[in-house]
Formats: C-alpha cells, structure tokens, sequence
C-alpha cells in the first residue's frame, strides 16, 4: 500500500487570529479559505510540501455531538488541552526566537528531552499544543 498523510485537523475559534497565526508567524501557505453559515474552515500548509495540510476548522460543530460535549471541547480549548500537532524545524533555536519576537505564546524552551530529540512547545491562537521538534 501507499498511504500518505494528507491532511490534519485543529480546532480554531477565531479565523483572523489563526490566519496571522499560521500564515504570518509559521509562515505557513494559506491554500483555501472556505465559508458557510457564518463559519471559516482554513486550509494551511508548508510552503514546498504541497501535499501536506492542516485544515483549521470550527470547534464542535459535527451534528453528533451533544450539548454537553460541545461544552467540554470549548473548555478543553480554552485550557490547551485539546488538540495538539508535532511540527520540526531545521533551526530550532531561530525558530523558537522567532516565535519570541512574533509575541508567541511559548509554553516550553527548546529542551533536549531524556529521549533523544530535542524540541520546544508553543501554543496557537486556539489553544492547540504545538511541540516543534529539531530536524535532525
């Protein structure tokens, strides 16, 4: 078989913050920017991987969820314990000072872990956990 990853989804809240987020902090590709019924879904990638992308979409908005678990998942945003991604960067350290002078909310320094990478935590406009690890 040939299965690649495609696509992956986060959460987001608030369209313009994620945008300036992704595309203008990241310095991800914004490759589709869709509307309906007052929502955004926003489709971000990294400029040279065309094949890869993350869909930043509306919380809770599948028809099968409850009240009460749409409650929960707004929660779980708003204390960052809700959706995360593992991104790398061939400069880990530039790209953590970066995030610094971009006013980034950084929840950990680049570290080198017990496990053998080294890597740094971020957090997006949403919430989602963002773990950027050093390409090596």
């Amino acid at each position: 078989m040939d299965i690649s990853i495609h696509a992956s989804f986060l959460p987001q809240d608030d369209p313009e913050a994620a945008l300036g987020f992704y595309r203008d902090t990241l310095g991800f590709e914004l490759r589709n920017d869709v509307g309906y019924e007052g929502m955004r879904w926003l489709t971000v990638g990294p400029p040279g991987q065309p094949e890869v992308s993350i869909v930043l979409h509306p919380p809770a908005i599948d028809p099968g969820i409850t009240d009460d678990e749409r409650r929960v998942i707004v929660e779980m945003m708003a204390k960052g314990t809700y959706a995360s991604m593992l991104l790398s960067s061939d400069d880990l350290d530039g790209t953590f000072k970066h995030l610094a002078e971009a006013g980034a909310d950084i929840i950990q320094e680049p570290t080198d872990q017990p496990y053998g990478i080294r890597d740094g935590a971020v957090r997006d406009p949403a919430g989602n956990l963002l773990r950027i690890q050093q390409r090596v």
